[in-house]
């Protein structure tokens, strides 16, 4: 099983990609509570070059209120990321993590009920890209 859904886009660029998943997100009751610039941030930490590549920290408040309702340590596994990294010029690939796969570790089906509502709601961002 995997535990990321994953498309990748042609024809697009990687500010682009960021602003039409973010949209997307934000449709499906999503908002970004942070984002990482990983090429900045290695370039910065350890003078590394690399490709751009941002997590965007995706959060449905409505959905977190209820699993930290259930899981007060729940917290340790959100927000739900989404990758957003260009492959070459032109191809920017987006993976968002699946929320039933990570809270695989976790024995609790009303968790295990919510996080396939969530990876509904991922899938379909995915999907609509």
């Amino acid at each position: 099983m995997g535990y990321t859904f994953d498309k990748t886009l042609y024809g697009t660029t990687f500010g682009d990609a960021i602003f039409h998943v973010t949209a997307s997100l934000k449709e499906r009751g999503f908002g970004i509570l942070t984002t990482i610039d990983v090429q900045k941030a290695m370039k910065e930490k350890i003078d590394k070059e690399m490709h751009p590549y941002t997590i965007l920290g995706a959060c449905s408040p409505r959905h977190a209120f209820q699993a930290l309702s259930l899981e007060n340590k729940i917290g340790s596994m959100m927000p739900c990321n989404v990758v957003v990294q260009e492959k070459s010029r032109g191809q920017v690939e987006v993976s968002a993590v699946d929320p039933v796969a990570s809270m695989n570790a976790i024995q609790n089906p009303q968790l295990s009920d919510l996080a396939v509502e969530v990876q509904w709601l991922l899938r379909e961002v995915i999907n609509e890209l």
